[in-house]
């Protein structure tokens, strides 16, 4: 049994604002789950939520570079009676 078109759009406006604020979707998920809402529900308006968010991100335009750097550890090499009494 559906609830309509504004119920789906509260829980998606609902979303989309907590996921701009930095909430994870899965756990506004089970929030509104907790809340006694429909699961079934929910899961269309994350899936709204998640293709406007698509739509919204920043293309780029170039790629990312990584760099790699090699750091090499310097350990003292401590006797096993050293490391015993912590010394």
């Amino acid at each position: 049994m559906s609830k309509g078109t504004d119920y789906i759009n509260n829980l998606t406006s609902y979303l989309k604002k907590n996921v701009k604020k930095g909430y994870p979707l899965d756990s506004l998920k089970w929030a509104l789950i907790n809340q006694g809402h429909s699961k079934i529900e929910i899961e269309k308006a994350i899936k709204i939520v998640h293709d406007e968010l698509v739509h919204e991100a920043p293309v780029l335009e170039t790629k990312p570079e990584i760099k790699y750097e090699l750091v090499e550890p310097q350990l003292e090499a401590k006797s096993w009676w050293k490391r015993l009494l912590g010394l």
